[in-house]
């Protein structure tokens, strides 16, 4: 499922322009565009992340846990484009 802006701040408790700074700090996942002028988060994403942080991870666990999120997200849009051709 996919989540926009004000459900994804609203999990991770966070202001726009702070969750904005966290995605540029690499500590949440870049949106996924849904069209021209809506973004997303895959909530399977969000989940991670605030489960991480619950957990007391660090910032520096976090951007590597991002970075395993984003990676794995290129690889399933990879997959489903191998298949569809």
């Amino acid at each position: 499922m996919i989540e926009r802006l004000p459900q994804a701040r609203a999990k991770l408790g966070l202001s726009r322009s702070l969750y904005y700074v966290h995605v540029s700090q690499g500590l949440i996942t870049k949106p996924v565009a849904l069209g021209v002028r809506a973004v997303g988060w895959p909530s399977s994403e969000t989940d991670a992340i605030a489960r991480a942080r619950i957990a007391g991870r660090s910032d520096a666990e976090i951007r590597d846990l991002v970075m395993q999120l984003e990676a794995a997200r290129k690889a399933t849009a990879s997959e489903v484009l191998q298949q569809s051709a």
